[in-house]
This record gives C-alpha cells, sequence and structure tokens, in this order.
C-alpha cells in the first residue's frame, strides 16, 4: 500500500502578488489567495498557515500572531513593516522578512519626479491648463540645478536619490547618524553634523528614514520655522515623519514655498482631517502612496519575499529577515551546513545526557545549563554566529519543548534560552585546522555551575522528568562534544571522553562499555530478540584529551563507546537488559 505524500505546507496571501512570485510557491506549497479579508475572517483562518505574504493593507497583529500557531514567515512584499507587530512575531518566533531592496529605484525615481513636479508647479500647471487657463507668469518655477538638496537618511534609497540629483547638477548634503561616509563620499553628499545644520542650508529637503520613535514628528513647527522661505521638502518614505498641521500652517504662512507628499499619517486621508487640507492645498503636489508603485518594483518584490518564503518553509536561514541579523551570502554558504550540526549536536546531548541509564536503572549524567561553544577555523573569521547559537538553542530545547509547539529559531532563541535558565557563551579560536579534513571544528563543552540545579529545574517544569534529576556530587567534569562538517555533512568526532567520527542521524544506541570480547555480540543478540536491526556500528576509544595517568573519575583504560545506527527506537526493557556486567556500563537512547 503507498505512503500517502505528506501535506504540503500551506501559505495565505490576502493581497495582490506578482504571476511570477506565486510560480515560485505553487509547486512546492498549497497556495491560498483570498483578496478582502476582513480582521476577523483573516483571524479564524490564520491558524491553518505557515507562511502569510502581505503588502502594506493587511495589519499583521499581535492578536493575530497569537492564533497563528502553525505560522513561520510573516513576508512584506515592500520596505516597510509597520503594519507587523514584528515584536509579538519575535516573542511567537515568527520571521518576518521584507524586500528592502526590491523597489529602491522606484523610490528614488519617484523623489526625484516630486521635486521636478514642485519645482516646475507641475500639480498647478496641469489642473489650470485642463480648466482651460493659460497662467505662465504666475507658474514660473526654479532650477534644480545649482540648488541644495538635504538628504534625511543615507540608506541605499537616500544615496540613489543623491546620485540622480547630482546628475541634475544640485549641491547635495545630508545628515544620518549611522551614514557609511566612504559611500556618501562617493555620491558627492556633504555630511552634516546635525539635522538642523541641513534644515538651514536645504532648497529642497527630503527625507529617507524609517518611521520609529526618533523619527516620528521630526519635522515640525520648529524645524520648518528654520528653513528658507524659498525651500521646498518631500516625503516618499513614511506618513508621520512630518507634523502635517504644521506644515499646511507652514505653507500658509510662506514659512516654506512647497511641498511634494506621497505618504501620509493615514492612508487613505479622511474627510477634513489635517491630511486632506495638505492635499488639497495649491503649493502641494501629492501622490497616493505610488513611491513603490511600478511594474518594475512591485514584479521585484514580489519574487523577492517569494523566494524567502520558500528558503525559510525549506529550513534554510532568512536573508533579510527584520526580526534577525542580516546574513551575507558568503557566510550563508558556509553557515548553512553547520546550522545543522549544532542543532543535532545540542539534541544529542540533551537526549543523550537526559537519558543516561546505569546499571542501578538511574541516569548517572545530567543536563547542565552553562555552556561553551567554541568556534575553530573558518567558523572564527565570520562577522555572526547568531544563526549557529540559535540552531544549538533548538537542539537543546525542543526534546523537552517539541509537545509544547514551540517554534525555536533564529529570531526567539536568545529571548527562549534565557527564560530557561540557559547561559551560551561563544568562543572563537584561530587555531589552524589545515591538517585536518575540514576547514572548520566546533565544541561543545557544559559545565557544572552552582546554578545548574535550580536552572535545569526550570527547564525540566514543563518537560521531561528526567531532565530534573539532581546534579551528583562527582559530576563536576565537562561533558563535551565535538562535530565538523565535511562535504557538507555533519560528524560527530567527539562525545564525552571518547573520540570517533559518526553521522548524526536516525536512532542511535549509545553504550559506555569495557572493550573486551563479546561486547559486541551480546548487544546485537538482545538487540536482535527486540526485532531491532543494526545499521551501522562505530567504536569510539578514549580520547587522547583524556589522561588515566591523572586520575580521571570513573574512567577505566580499557573503556570505549559503542555507537550503533539502529532502524527503529529501542525500547526501555531491552536498553535494561544490555546493562550488566557482562554487556554495557551505560546506554542512552537518541532520535536525531
Amino acid at each position: 500500500m503507498p505512503i500517502p505524500a505528506a501535506p504540503k505546507p500551506k501559505i495565505l496571501i490576502p493581497e495582490k502578488v506578482s504571476p511570477d512570485g506565486l510560480a515560485l510557491l505553487q509547486d512546492r506549497f498549497e497556495v491560498h489567495e483570498k483578496k478582502g479579508l476582513s480582521a476577523e475572517e483573516l483571524l479564524n483562518i490564520i491558524g491553518e498557515y505557515e507562511a502569510l505574504i502581505v503588502r502594506s493593507e493587511t495589519k499583521v497583529t499581535a492578536e493575530l500572531l497569537s492564533v497563528a500557531k502553525k505560522l513561520k514567515v510573516v513576508a512584506r512584499a515592500g520596505v516597510g513593516v509597520d503594519n507587523v507587530d514584528v515584536e509579538s512575531a519575535t516573542k511567537h518566533g515568527i520571521i518576518v522578512v521584507n524586500s528592502p531592496s526590491g523597489n529602491i529605484n522606484a523610490a528614488a525615481e519617484h523623489t526625484i519626479a516630486l521635486l521636478m513636479a514642485v519645482a516646475r508647479n507641475i500639480g498647478d500647471a496641469a489642473a489650470s491648463v485642463k480648466d482651460g487657463k493659460w497662467e505662465r507668469s504666475r507658474l514660473t518655477g526654479v532650477e534644480a540645478k545649482g540648488k541644495t538638496l538635504g538628504i534625511i537618511g543615507l540608506g541605499k534609497v537616500g544615496l540613489t536619490v543623491a546620485r540622480i540629483a547630482n546628475g541634475l547638477g544640485m549641491r547635495l548634503i545630508g545628515y544620518d547618524p549611522y551614514a557609511n561616509p566612504n559611500l556618501t563620499s562617493a555620491a558627492s553628499v556633504i555630511l552634516k553634523n546635525s539635522l538642523a545644520e541641513v534644515l538651514k542650508e536645504a532648497d529642497f529637503l527630503t527625507l529617507h528614514t524609517p518611521l520609529i520613535a526618533s523619527t516620528k514628528g521630526m519635522i515640525g513647527a520648529a524645524e520648518l520655522a528654520t528653513m528658507r522661505p524659498t525651500a521646498r521638502i518631500l516625503n516618499v518614505a513614511r506618513g508621520g515623519m512630518i507634523d502635517e498641521t504644521a506644515l499646511v500652517e507652514a505653507l500658509d504662512a510662506g514659512t516654506i514655498a512647497g511641498a511634494g507628499i506621497d505618504v501620509f499619517t493615514s492612508e487613505p486621508p479622511q474627510t477634513d482631517s489635517t491630511a486632506a487640507k495638505l492635499i488639497a492645498h495649491p503649493k502641494v503636489v501629492a501622490t497616493p502612496h505610488l513611491g513603490a508603485s511600478t511594474k518594475e518594483a512591485q514584479e521585484n518584490v514580489s519574487i523577492d519575499v517569494c523566494e524567502q518564503v520558500v528558503s525559510i518553509l525549506s529550513g534554510e536561514l532568512p536573508r533579510s529577515a527584520v526580526n534577525a541579523p542580516i546574513i551575507l551570502p558568503e557566510e550563508y554558504r558556509t553557515l548553512q551546513p553547520f546550522v545543522t550540526l549544532l542543532e543535532k549536536m545540542g539534541s544529542l546531548y540533551t537526549q543523550h545526557y537526559s537519558s543516561h541509564l546505569t546499571a542501578s536503572g538511574a541516569s548517572s549524567k545530567s543536563f547542565r545549563t552553562t555552556f561553551d561553544i567554541t568556534y575553530e577555523g573558518a567558523l572564527a573569521e565570520l562577522k555572526t554566529t547568531k544563526p549557529l547559537f540559535a540552531a544549538l538553542v533548538k537542539g537543546l530545547l525542543t526534546p523537552f519543548t517539541s509537545s509544547d509547539g514551540l517554534n525555536i529559531n533564529i529570531v526567539n532563541a536568545t529571548l527562549l534560552a534565557k527564560e530557561r535558565g540557559i547561559l551560551i557563551n561563544e568562543q572563537r579560536s584561530r587555531e589552524n585546522v589545515d591538517d585536518k579534513p575540514y576547514s572548520s571544528f566546533v565544541t561543545l563543552r557544559a559545565r557544572a555551575s552552582r546554578g545548574t540545579s535550580q536552572a535545569r529545574t526550570d527547564v525540566s517544569r514543563s518537560s521531561s522528568p528526567s531532565a530534573a534529576r539532581s546534579l551528583k556530587p562527582q559530576e563536576h567534569e565537562d561533558q563535551v562534544i565535538q562535530g565538523f562538517v565535511s562535504g557538507n555533512k555533519p560528524f560527530i568526532s567527539r562525545l564525552d571522553k571518547f573520540k570517533g567520527e559518526f553521522v548524526p542521524r536516525g536512532t542511535l544506541l549509545i553504550c559506555r562499555n569495557f572493550d573486551s570480547p563479546g561486547k559486541i555480540g551480546l548487544v546485537g543478540s538482545l538487540l536482535g530478540k527486540a526485532g531491532v536491526n543494526i545499521r551501522f556500528m562505530n567504536v569510539a576509544p578514549l580520547h587522547e584529551d583524556v589522561d588515566i595517568d591523572e586520575g580521571v573519575e570513573d574512567v577505566d583504560s580499557s573503556e570505549a563507546l559503542m555507537i550503533l545506527g539502529v532502524d527503529k527506537p529501542v525500547r526501555q526493557e531491552t536498553v535494561k537488559q544490555l546493562i550488566s556486567e557482562e554487556g554495557v556500563l551505560e546506554a542512552s537512547v537518541v532520535t536525531l
């Protein structure tokens, strides 16, 4: 009888996405386009979906995210994520991605279009001539050449505006406390030390910053009062950065000469609102949030976010997550196989040290909560190891929390580790690994600490009771797991005091025993009686770092570790039968 195919992950798209973007999704996922959903309708169905792709109209609230139990990613087809509660998404482990570069050129060109329209009175002139008038003298404008353009926010859009304006012969000044001086210099922008300096000198002022607490209302009555009466202001970024009431008053008073506005505090503006008055003002050229509205930009952002959704649902690292670190392409290629390795190491640690049976029937080991993770070789050179940290936390916690439905990933790993009392110290070592069959090496070392017992209780409160067994006084030695990647495949090269390479996958039976004749036969016989087949076996001797002469506790020089890959889980009764004078000293079963 054929095994039924696993159901495809579901993706909900309540707004328009380009056909090319949809084509990337439809072969691998179940895609539901449901435009025009009310907030209540969205709330009722979101629990079915693993991904949500939106533009600017859908409000992704904390309430919505709290019931989206399967949701792994919210993709915003555009730059801003004002309509997404990013903080709530982070708490739920939901990745929020956007398309920070898909509409850069469109937004920059629209800024220049508004600049020229305001400079030459295009809006007023078009309405006048269509009304049958011919008011050439009243509609005399100004040239852009030779004028000073002040740019607030020198990210990708701001710098693109600068390059276009430079071609018009404009003088460029700017303010951005986070600007890259090399990039601004290459774009011919003179950096100023404050917003006030730019306001005083600008003939045209354009804003290109995100709407955050520090930028909301950044241009108010006081700022407008310092500008030249011939100055004109532009906003193709976000509504709310300019005080709309103050701008209307400044235009009425002649404090500034005009404005080109594409974004407003409420969209569409309500009748008789300040935004509506601003739109109707004769000195204003207004457009209905068209900054990203070109065919090319719509296509670019749709394809970009759909590609990211495919990657994330396939278990890969996010490229443009707003609530996770940016991963450079070359780092991504290096990190991806190690993400798998670190998750396997964490899961191996938790399962092995929480279910280790001895002759007494109790665990001789214990789960600890203080870890050192050391990256050696090429990994030590990377700018970010956050995905590796997250993978380790996921591996450590998933055996305890899988029944809780927690989505542990790069977004919420730090928060979840802190909540469960787990401390992970990341270290880098530039030790040469040229003589090894791998370019990087990872060591996980669990240390006993005074706070371990209490922290472990916190972990186990809603999880496996075996994890809460008390830490035995003699267990003061470090617990060590080492691993590397070769040919994009993860390998474990050390487990506790034993060295031996094996691939961490499937169900493993791990036995500590005296390395004497008959042990393998006895284990194989008992497993055979239990109907368990052995797929592979690896015998790991003591690691060279373990010095028997130093009197390491409970270690005999003839000890070894037997790692067996089996075709099904091994029952607890069978594991207990393995532990005897003729059999093994300790045994654990892990599933990876």
